[in-house]
């Protein structure tokens, strides 16, 4: 009976063993992934055998297929879905629907140094995918973004390379309001050498809540950029490209040659000067359209990526070039990327992300000041080639802009060279620890050589009795100048996770940090003319040792250094999914401020309640899917702005004294140094919800902010000095509302649209600026103005009234003491009966208080269409290219309404050269408010089954145009707010043209 036992337990455990084989053993699952609401199929959901690293994606079509163990379990995931494990049992056919969940809750957003689930965020926090940045024909990515994020203001510059300026909630500080940019966790003031189709996603941190984890560097708000990696479980090819055409669509409104001579006529008769004698002058000249050109700009981008049980790899080589508006201007970007990452076992991974960024830039003199000036009564050139001169009532301050784009075309070589990497190790252990180590480097090296040739030989046109002649300067001489840059950093993050979730209710995250950065730059430059050897149009010798050290000779070098170091820690926890807590703390310093002032302790607070989870909503209001309540509080520093030990003493160059034969040389102090001079101190409140509804058809999101910074960072001249003394002066608050909307749907089975929308309104004040008194702080020669119970830089003037139509107007209104008909009446502030300085007075915002985005896109089948607009509200814009008075200018249309007697005009004086016109009032200042079409787009992508045969994933096409429609009354080439002068900001001096983009496009994925 034993041996009977026993052999039955033999061939049992073998019938188990050959069965545990079998089920072992791979076999090929196929099936198709469908949306449970609408039932269609779902592409790119990601389908991982459960406790491995092998995984696929579904195709166009929601169809995939993967070999597993008969016995596994497998995975799906994808964005806005409920994920779903679905056990194989023997089968190779599984078809899954996934139900459908808020995109917007379950996506992960950086919260700094780490992520988070948007559902669990208690700050603002908006993102904005790589896929909408890829729609632009840009090179910078932010400059893409104007109108996506609420509480976001972006003003971009037209030239070929700008970089955009960025205002988050207003300006926060008087001395430096730009954001932080922090790219896959290393900390930067700019992502110039970013590829824009390099980007996974954006994530804008507005409030102090959120910022308050980086210390000193993110009072300004922080801009969170993620690069793309390899997609799990394949490789993948993929090369973007678009080619477009820039053109400036709307030219400044000047006057022709009849036009001219009609108003310089007027001008001299009102001034009771000789007339000009016109006879030689019988050119009709266009100066802006000599000049400006329909421009080339082009992006591409190719990336490889592979992902494979052990390691991720993506490789991206990226080519930008843009030719610039005006003529000869050029930009030209290269970006190689490398990331890596390679899993040693299932807890340990190591991983390096490295970017080599070269540019190469080609500016052009800025002649923008000079075409609108010239006058068109010139002619270009003479027909023979050689260039006019301009006449001789403005040849000294304006020149011929052709000539002189002629003249230095190419004489310029400006390279730039940038690397930055990091390496990082990461270890899980005890099953909820993470510790990660992350070092970071950017080196950075620009190279700038120019060359100065010789004049032309030019046409000097003759009036009245001089006759014409030719003319070269016989004095000229070239010159050469180098310029170099390096600029390094270093980068060190540590950090500890702790993440656990307990009984299933509660949910921890906890983290603790260090961190340092340092960094350093050097600057040398020279310059030589030369005296006797004329240097040749050959840039292999434009250096500095090609002329002798003798001739005239002007060097210069500067260089800094400093550092940063923080320890911090983060606390997240929920309970339920429902009652939600975030808390940070960091202790920070920075070399920039004197050793007892260094330090500071920064933190912050938020809480939220998902009320729709709780049973009384469920139960009462059935049409909302999620309605979240949040708070918090954030409390940081500012460091930016302020210059390396500032704090400390230092000298200069100043008067020689000469005793008999010797010559004493002289130093004095560079400026009155503060000893206590400590960081500005930020505090931000924020309260805010977040709502889903109708199926999560419909989404909302409003924030109301209060944000206050104190012991601004200012400079200013003490009574009886004349060097600067920079302190603590001060304190300005922020406060304002954002509404973020939107709606999301789809008519039958192959027609989907949405309809996106965004509103914010900041308002600015200085709550004071000084202790015992009060200071003006004045900004652009008088015409902005910071002092207490205003904005920030407000513009500051006599408002215009109207015109004194004659001597009686003068009797019966204020005047100043040399006004006279035709002059412009302003009005009498104070009521004293004169126009004094005292009554001058608020004349608006530079900073715009209102601004909105507006996007629609609808897609049927293949193709699919996108129109953005985008908008801000309530600023001025000062014309200050219209103030210049030094000599006799070209004049814009609208002084052909000037004033020439009684009843003719009430708005343009009179056209002569008196002083009181020239002030600074309300005349030179035009609404700044505008509407935008930013992006049209229409693209087709092809059905997958066309071009499998040969490989190919994915093909789009598209046509696309960017800012082909703006409505303003602004009279310059853009209505764009120039804010990087934060005390003189709003000035239009002729800016370079942000132009309309015409391109086609194509993206194919292997």
């Amino acid at each position: 009976m034993k041996r009977i036992f026993t052999r039955i337990s033999v061939l049992a455990l073998f019938c188990l063993l050959a069965i545990n084989v079998a089920f072992a053993q791979n076999i090929t699952i196929k099936g198709r992934v469908i949306d449970g609401d609408d039932k269609s199929t779902i592409p790119s959901v990601s389908v991982l055998v459960k406790g491995t690293q092998t995984g696929t994606q579904t195709d166009a079509t929601g169809a995939y297929s993967i070999s597993a163990p008969a016995n596994a379990t497998l995975v799906f995931t994808y964005i806005g879905y409920v994920t779903q494990e679905v056990a194989v049992n023997n089968r190779t056919t599984i078809d899954i629907t996934l139900l459908s969940s808020s995109k917007e809750l379950e996506q992960v957003v950086v919260v700094g140094y780490g992520t988070q689930r948007k559902k669990d965020v208690t700050g603002s926090i908006s993102s904005v995918k790589g896929e909408e940045i890829e729609k632009f024909a840009v090179t910078n990515p932010i400059a893409a973004m104007q109108g996506k994020v609420p509480g976001m203001t972006i003003s971009n510059a037209g030239s070929p390379g700008s970089s955009p300026t960025v205002r988050l909630r207003g300006i926060a500080s008087t001395k430096d309001a730009d954001p932080l940019y922090v790219v896959d966790g290393l900390l930067q003031d700019n992502i110039d050498y970013l590829n824009p189709n390099d980007i996974e996603t954006i994530d804008v941190l507005r409030d102090a809540s959120s910022t308050a984890i980086y210390g000193l560097r993110g009072a300004n708000g922080v801009i969170a950029i993620t690069t793309k990696r390899a997609a799990r479980g394949k490789t993948t090819v993929n090369f973007q490209t678009t080619y477009g055409i820039q053109h400036v669509n709307k030219l400044i409104d000047v006057v022709d040659a009849a036009g001219f001579k009609k108003l310089y006529s007027a001008a001299l008769a009102n001034a009771g000067a000789a007339p000009f004698d016109f006879t030689n002058y019988n050119g009709d000249t266009n100066w802006q359209k000599e000049i400006l050109r329909n421009a080339a700009i082009s992006t591409n981008s190719l990336s490889i990526s592979n992902n494979n049980e052990k390691s991720t790899t993506l490789v991206s080589l990226g080519y930008n070039n843009q030719d610039g508006v005006i003529k000869y201007n050029n930009y030209q970007k290269f970006i190689a990327r490398l990331n890596e990452e390679i899993r040693i076992t299932d807890k340990i991974k190591i991983g390096a992300d490295l970017t080599g960024f070269h540019f190469r830039n080609q500016p052009t003199e800025n002649v923008l000041n000079t075409v609108i000036r010239s006058a068109p009564i010139v002619p270009v050139d003479n027909g023979a080639g050689l260039y006019n001169l301009m006449p001789s009532f403005q040849r000294t301050s304006v020149g011929n802009a052709v000539y002189n784009i002629e003249r230095n075309r190419n004489t310029s070589i400006n390279r730039g060279y940038r690397f930055n990497g990091s390496l990082f190790a990461e270890i899980k252990f005890l099953k909820d620890f993470t510790l990660k180590s992350t070092v970071y480097t950017d080196l950075g090296f620009n190279n700038t050589r120019s060359y100065t040739p010789l004049p032309y030989t030019v046409v000097n046109i003759g009036e009245g009795t001089t006759p014409t002649s030719t003319f070269l300067d016989p004095t000229a001489r070239t010159s050469v100048s180098q310029n170099t840059f390096e600029g390094r950093k270093y980068q060190q993050d540590h950090t500890l996770n702790y993440d656990k979730v307990i009984k299933e209710d509660h949910r921890i995250n906890a983290m603790i940090g260090f961190t340092s950065i340092y960094t350093s730059s050097t600057t040398l430059s020279g310059s030589r003319t030369d005296s006797t050897l004329k240097v040749p149009f050959d840039s292999n010798l434009w250096y500095l040792d090609v002329i002798a050290r003798d001739n005239i000779t002007s060097n210069g070098g500067s260089g800094a250094e400093e550092s940063n170091a923080g320890a911090f820690g983060r606390l997240s926890y929920s309970f339920k999914n429902k009652y939600l807590l975030n808390a940070t703390i960091r202790r920070d310093g920075s070399s920039r401020f004197a050793p007892q002032n260094r330090w500071g302790t920064f933190g912050s607070v938020g809480l939220g309640w998902v009320v729709s989870d709780e049973d009384f909503f469920k139960n009462n209001l059935k049409g909302i899917d999620f309605l979240k309540l949040r708070t918090a509080w954030g409390r940081l520093g500012n460091s930016k702005g302020v210059d390396p030990n500032l704090y400390q003493q230092t000298v200069s160059q100043a008067s020689t004294a000469v005793f008999g034969e010797n010559v004493y040389p002289a130093v004095d102090y560079t400026y009155i140094p503060d000893p206590n001079l400590h960081f500005e101190i930020v505090e931000g409140f924020d309260i805010g919800l977040d709502l889903r509804a109708l199926n999560n058809r419909l989404s909302a999101e409003i924030n109301y902010y209060n944000k206050t910074t104190d012991g601004i960072l200012t400079s200013f001249t003490l009574p009886g000095e004349n060097k600067t003394y920079f302190t603590n002066l001060g304190k300005l608050t922020n406060k304002g509302f954002e509404v973020s909307l939107g709606w999301s749907d789809k008519v039958g089975e192959d027609f989907t649209y949405n309809v996106s929308g965004n509103f914010s309104y900041n308002k600015n004040i200085v709550n004071s600026i000084g202790n015992t008194s009060n200071f003006q702080i004045i900004g652009n020669g008088g015409a902005n103005l910071t002092e207490t119970g205003n904005s920030v830089g407000y513009f500051y003037g006599y408002r215009q009234v109207g015109i004194y139509q004659s001597t009686a107007d003068l009797d019966r209104q204020a005047h100043l003491p040399t006004s006279l008909p035709g002059d412009i009446a302003y009005e009498d502030i104070n009521g004293d009966g004169v126009i004094t300085p005292a009554d001058r007075t608020y004349l608006g915002t530079p900073f715009p208080p209102y601004s909105y985005g507006l996007t629609l896109s609808v897609a049927y089948k293949g193709f699919d269409a996108t129109i953005q607009g985008q908008g801000v509200a309530g600023n001025k814009i000062y014309t200050q290219r219209r103030t210049a008075n030094f000599a006799p200018f070209n004049y814009e249309s609208n002084r052909l309404n000037a004033w020439t007697g009684p009843g003719t005009s009430n708005i343009e004086p009179i056209i002569d050269s008196r002083g009181n016109n020239l002030l600074f009032s309300s005349y030179f200042l035009e609404s700044g408010s505008f509407f935008r079409l930013r992006n049209i787009q229409l693209g087709y992508t092809f059905n997958n089954q066309i071009f499998n045969k040969v490989g190919v994933q994915k093909l789009r096409l598209f046509v696309s145009g960017q800012n082909v429609k703006t409505w303003s009354k602004v009279s310059g080439y853009s209505p764009e707010p120039q804010v990087a002068n934060i005390l003189g900001s709003g000035a239009d001096n002729g800016v370079y043209p942000i132009p309309a983009v015409y391109s086609v496009g194509l993206n194919v994925t292997f």
